[in-house]
């Protein structure tokens, strides 16, 4: 009894995030409109839309998943592929689900979400 229980609540809780995050304005978000510069950046912003975010949100704040907003501050673009690959702390693995050259193109994506230097507001 207490299985189902368990997998009752997960599954609700899969059910909410996943509308949570189909309810969010995405395709005129300003923070993921100017992360964009290449044809990579593109394609890197479309995987996380559709792989990251319902944890991560549509401006990278956070929601279950922490802050994205300035990861390449604190990670280095392999640290933040091993965790995609891998997954951390309550994150998925996405091995299976994305192929080894979009966990690279969201890694490098990433990677370039740093904090403002002094002077550049």
């Amino acid at each position: 009894m207490e299985l189902i229980r368990e997998y009752i609540w997960i599954v609700v809780m899969l059910a909410m995030l996943t509308l949570s995050a189909c309810s969010e304005r995405t395709e005129d978000d300003p923070v993921l409109r100017a992360s964009i510069t290449t044809t990579e950046d593109e394609e890197a912003v479309a995987l996380y839309k559709s792989q990251c975010l319902s944890c991560h949100a549509v401006d990278l704040s956070g929601r279950v998943g922490p802050s994205l907003k300035d990861v390449g501050t604190r990670l280095s673009e392999d640290q933040i592929a091993d965790i995609v690959m891998e997954g951390y702390q309550g994150m998925p693995s996405y091995k299976k689900i994305l192929e080894e050259s979009e966990i690279k193109s969201i890694a490098m994506w990433l990677s370039n979400m740093k904090e403002e230097q002094e002077g550049d507001t």
